[in-house]
């Protein structure tokens, strides 16, 4: 059996904390919206976990209401034009 890991979505903690606070938000709230545990999300936004399962990711997007690459890490391969 391969060690192949499944496809995971590396996001930008800073941006899902921008984003919680701008939705007013507390870290809870969107844990409870997005079916995750408090821990994990709060791991997620001071970056000691930066890799999310796509089902997470999509729910964590839904539960923040924003668009597809906003939560993303920025790559070498994406450069995000600054508006």
């Amino acid at each position: 059996m391969g060690m192949h890991q499944p496809p995971t979505f590396e996001v930008d903690g800073d941006a899902i904390r921008e984003e919680r606070m701008r939705a007013g938000l507390e870290i809870s709230e969107v844990a409870k919206r997005a079916h995750i545990s408090r821990r994990y999300l709060s791991h997620l936004e001071n970056g000691t976990r930066n890799r999310m399962r796509p089902s997470r990711y999509v729910a964590l997007r839904t539960a923040l209401n924003v668009n597809d690459d906003r939560l993303l890490a920025p790559t070498p391969r994406t450069h995000r034009t600054k508006e």
